[in-house]
């Protein structure tokens, strides 16, 4: 089977959409901010002359990590003060809009640099499954709905574009390459954290074995690109191509590599919890009613999300706006049928860099 290598541009969509319509992963983010405040109070700040370093892994267009960056520098400054310099790096994959981010940096109300003249933040245009910072450099990670992101398409999947809709040896490939991904993701972590340094790595959880809402709109955008081959919008050769680079892990999975040693290349599990993450839109509907709005929302996580990785199976002359449009309104019409909550579970996973023993120890 060739490399089916996810294309670089198949990132969030581009313009700030994915900021203003990521509602799924904000409010997973919120579950996840107390971990992220424990981590930091538990750093090991090092020289009083030494910046404090915090890496936001997998960061897209920025508006989902002020409110836990913002937690978390307020907390290094409840111990540290205000003076010592805290450095923020925000990496990405060289496609991400860059822009918008730098854009949320410089005047969204939210912004964790507000009213802090020591804090400095940068990006970096680069994948978190290489090395992006020096050895012994990072105080405190975070890294949000962003590592469930393969770092490649290891097969295509027969009759739908989403792994937990795949069966058998093309399961079976997906879950190898999560698997791996994983342990480069921990291995490159780990050699980027100073001793005493913590991860808050926050990732979605669904069982394949349950058709939730999440499924159900897999599924329904599975139905609409059936109909857009049908229409000839796309070809058949496109649609065998589109596929989402992404990969739900289960608790079993995330710790895997921790079973054996009980560490992993330093790292030690402090905390690995599950919650449900309620649906906003679906929340917002139970209290108006109003159908067309809920399906538009849950079409728009969708699109911003999801359709630009799917775009990138495209031929180079075709129309990826009136491609997004279709696919987007097409999905719109088949919720409004159906109205139900987008179910998902929020996992978060704290990591510690383990302290450098004594010779002799």
């Amino acid at each position: 089977m060739p490399d089916h290598a996810a294309p670089p541009h198949g990132v969030m969509e581009a313009k700030g959409a994915y900021n203003k319509y990521a509602r799924v992963q904000a409010s997973g983010v919120s579950l996840a901010v107390p971990f992220l405040e424990s981590a930091a109070r538990k750093i090991v700040p090092g020289p009083a002359d030494r910046a404090i370093v915090i890496v936001d892994y997998g960061s897209s267009q920025g508006k989902n990590s002020q409110m836990p960056l913002r937690a978390a520098i307020g907390t290094i400054r409840s111990f540290l003060g205000s003076n010592r310099p805290i450095l923020v790096f925000h990496v990405d994959q060289p496609a991400n809009d860059f822009n918008t981010l730098f854009e949320v940096l410089h005047s969204d109300t939210d912004r964790y640099t507000l009213n802090d003249a020591n804090v400095f933040p940068s990006a970096i245009g680069r994948s978190f499954y290489e090395r992006v910072l020096p050895s012994d450099f990072v105080d405190l990670g975070w890294s949000s709905y962003a590592v469930v992101w393969l770092s490649r398409i290891p097969t295509l999947i027969p009759g739908h574009f989403h792994s937990s809709r795949s069966t058998g040896a093309v399961r079976a490939q997906f879950e190898r390459q999560a698997a791996q991904d994983w342990e480069a993701f921990l291995a490159l972590r780990a050699c980027e954290m100073r001793s005493g340094a913590r991860l808050v790595v926050v990732l979605p959880a669904h069982n394949p074995r349950e058709l939730s809402g999440f499924l159900r709109l897999m599924d329904h955008a599975n139905a609409v690109l059936a109909e857009m081959v049908d229409e000839g919008g796309i070809s058949v050769h496109e649609r065998e191509r589109m596929i989402l680079g992404s990969h739900g892990r289960q608790k079993s999975d995330l710790l895997a590599p921790f079973a054996e040693a009980g560490h992993f290349h330093g790292l030690r599990v402090e905390a690995c919890e599950m919650f449900e993450n309620p649906d906003s839109a679906w929340e917002d509907f139970e209290q108006d009613g109003d159908k067309e709005a809920l399906a538009a929302k849950h079409a728009l996580f969708f699109r911003s999300t999801f359709v630009p990785s799917l775009a990138a199976a495209l031929a180079p002359t075709r129309d990826v706006c009136a491609f997004s449009d279709r696919l987007e309104n097409g999905l719109k019409r088949r919720l409004l049928q159906t109205p139900a909550p987008i179910e998902l579970r929020v996992q978060t996973l704290v990591l510690a860099k383990q302290p450098l023993e004594p010779p002799g120890v």
